[in-house]
């Protein structure tokens, strides 16, 4: 994989939040403790009980300093979904900070505890799975895409083809993992809910064995991603969160309150 090939993924998307202001990297610092006990937060929709003291609740956290735009990330999630190049489920974009300092952001599915595209789905297609995950039935879904317009992070995408192809990631960065989904649906980022589940009947960690960890985390040349079961102090996240400053969410003001948590970028001296 080329470095100019790389570069013009992420520049492509140079700016794209800056346009919108409701991406923007704003939000209140959490520490680690309010990050477990909002994380706790009950379903609303189908499977609506409480997440299970003793259950896991996954997460992921982002070191944005460590990210080098390779776009590794999301390559290994279309080889291990299956996308064609014109569907993304995560999105790395070329953004700066208030100083001027570029900075790359990856943009997975925040899988929120309170997720607005589960509240507008008219057929309960996206629903919370018990372990916090926000998956989608693809036996349900009638393609309204009222999903997409709710998603505040505009990390949804819809599938306008019959795709009889594999992705042009595969192999060099995976092979496909999933069935293909049918034309006229909505997909999204579901933290490699099969591997998740795979890795746990075999007694695996989720976020140490690879075999049970996102794709897009062990594809990470520089360990920027790390994931994770919040309920779990010593999972790699809960240890990664409790040697950090000020995690921040994306527009926590949203109250979504999502369980992607980011590492802000930090000052450069000099």
């Amino acid at each position: 994989m080329s470095e100019q090939n790389n570069k013009s993924d992420a520049t492509q998307q140079k700016g794209k939040l800056s346009r919108r202001d409701f991406l923007l990297l704003g939000g209140t610092a959490l520490g680690t403790v309010a990050l477990r006990q909002a994380a706790k937060s009950p379903k609303t929709t189908r499977g609506a009980e409480d997440h299970p003291e003793g259950g896991h609740l996954w997460g992921m956290v982002i070191d944005i300093d460590l990210c080098i735009g390779c776009n590794y990330c999301t390559y290994a999630c279309q080889a291990v979904n299956n996308l064609s190049d014109d569907m993304k489920y995560n999105i790395v974009s070329v953004e700066t900070t208030e100083i001027g300092d570029e900075f790359f952001l990856s943009r997975p599915c925040m899988q929120c505890a309170h997720p607005p595209c589960v509240h507008v789905c008219p057929v309960e297609a996206t629903y919370i799975r018990p372990d916090g995950i926000v998956a989608m039935d693809y036996d349900l879904c009638i393609g309204c895409r009222y999903c997409m317009i709710a998603c505040p992070y505009d990390v949804r995408v819809f599938n306008w083809y019959e795709h009889t192809e594999d992705s042009p990631r595969v192999p060099e960065f995976g092979t496909p993992e999933l069935p293909p989904r049918p034309r006229g649906v909505m997909e999204k980022c579901h933290f490699c809910s099969h591997r998740i589940d795979f890795g746990l009947e075999r007694g695996l960690v989720p976020g140490v064995d690879a075999a049970a960890t996102p794709a897009c985390i062990v594809a990470c040349p520089t360990g920027s991603r790390v994931f994770g079961d919040l309920n779990d102090p010593n999972s790699p996240a809960n240890q990664k969160l409790a040697v950090s400053d000020n995690p921040i969410r994306l527009r926590n003001d949203l109250s979504t309150e999502p369980r992607v948590l980011y590492i802000p970028p930090r000052i450069k001296e000099g």
